[in-house]
């Protein structure tokens, strides 16, 4: 990784983007410390003492719970784009622009930029009327502000994100994201060291924890990195004297093929219910769903594993189709080894597909839980979850890939040299 940096470093166009990017999360930076107007910044601190939104927080590299221009954060635009993926397999308008290329892409563009002002409108009414007791101006138009500058600070990370993306290194989305969790770092160390020094913690807690980060960090690479290989053959077709195809290839299929998004779809379903109990705190729905979603309790837990199994699957299910990939085979003249084009392929890649699905949910089953069970053998808190991990060491994987590939085009020789 150094290395590929160095090397990147001394080609002057790779060296502008990584500057530009640099300088992209530094203005994020400056813009998740400015405060949202007409706040009370101390009833604001004693309403998010809790751990309810911690994930959120995290999110928004720590602007939520200051609530800053930022506050939202890109969750909206994320939430916009998955959206829009799964309508595209329900709606037909949505899947004739999703098969028309560049300009059908630039509009799907287009309609998840709307879909992130909705999102963010309608997020920041619900945050504005949880926050109401923090309003130094209980009226319409401090209302409007809030709410106006909500959706105003996510629609900037959007673009930012965008710019980044054009002009950077990097998905410009997840490199904001990666910067609001590392953001998060130097304070869960400090956090530790309180720990150490006051002796909530002892040294052998602390080396465990340690263990059990570093094994969660080799599991995620493996896991992300890892994927099985289906071979494809080509049959050898004549055409006049030439003799094309008969080589040897093969599907990549990726164990975590739905990525982080089933764990934002099974947290966001399950802090639903405590999001519209936190506005009417005295009512008996309150006290009933303050009961039911217990964080801690193991109802709550098995219940965040099984959506998270669920949406893995549906989303696999969603962005990668059997079928399509037999139909696509059978047209080229691919088949796989023992089995017969058409609807037997299909099956087989299902049937695959399904095991490897399997595998992939009970990783993120488990690194969801992951704080759970680390404070269960160490007694420690952690600020950073087990998808915040996922999140930063996916990103930075992924990021390395795109830069170690715009060097090997600025340095590859070609066969005729």
């Amino acid at each position: 990784m150094l290395e590929t940096l160095r090397n990147a470093l001394k080609v002057s166009d790779i060296k502008e983007k990584l500057i530009f990017t640099l300088l992209m999360i530094l203005v994020y930076r400056v813009g998740a410390h400015i405060p949202v107007p007409g706040l009370d910044k101390s009833v604001l601190e004693s309403m998010f003492q809790g751990d309810f939104f911690g994930f959120l927080d995290i999110m928004a590299g720590g602007a939520f719970r200051n609530f800053t221009v930022f506050a939202l954060g890109i969750m909206p635009y994320i939430n916009a784009s998955i959206i829009i993926q799964l309508l595209t397999v329900v709606i037909p308008y949505l899947e004739r622009l999703s098969k028309e290329g560049p300009e059908g892409r630039k509009k799907i563009v287009q309609l998840t930029r709307y879909g992130t002002v909705v999102l963010g409108t309608l997020q920041g009414i619900g945050m504005t009327v949880y926050l109401r007791p923090a309003l130094l101006s209980q009226t319409l138009p401090s209302y409007i502000v809030v709410v106006a500058t909500l959706t105003a600070g996510t629609a900037f990370l959007m673009w930012l994100g965008e710019m980044i993306t054009d002009k950077g290194i990097g998905n410009g989305i997840s490199i904001i994201i990666f910067a609001g969790i590392i953001s998060a770092i130097p304070g869960g160390i400090m956090t530790l060291y309180t720990y150490l020094v006051s002796g909530e913690m002892g040294f052998m807690a602390l080396i465990a924890f340690l263990v059990i980060a570093l094994a969660a960090i080799v599991g995620i690479v493996a896991i992300h990195e890892g994927e099985r290989r289906m071979p494809v053959q080509y049959a050898k077709r004549v055409i006049g004297r030439k003799v094309y195809g008969g080589q040897s290839t093969h599907i990549p299929l990726k164990v975590n093929q739905a990525g982080v998004i089933p764990i934002i779809f099974a947290m966001s379903i399950l802090m639903f219910p405590a999001t519209i109990a936190s506005w009417f705190p005295e009512s008996g729905f309150a006290n009933v769903v303050s009961r039911v979603f217990d964080f801690t309790s193991i109802w709550y837990l098995l219940t965040y594993a099984l959506l998270i199994f669920f949406f893995t699957y549906f989303y696999t299910a969603v962005s990668f189709n059997p079928a399509d990939v037999a139909e696509n085979l059978k047209k080229h003249g691919g088949f796989i080894p023992g089995y017969r084009p058409g609807r037997p392929t299909a099956s087989y890649i299902e049937r695959v597909m399904s095991r490897i699905t399997f595998s992939g949910a009970l990783f993120l089953a488990l690194i969801a839980l992951m704080p759970n069970i680390i404070s269960a053998f160490t007694g420690i808190n952690t600020q950073i979850g087990g998808t915040s991990l996922l999140i930063t060491v996916g990103v930075a994987l992924d990021t390395m890939k795109q830069l170690e590939g715009q060097l090997l085009m600025r340095h590859y020789q070609g066969f005729m040299s």
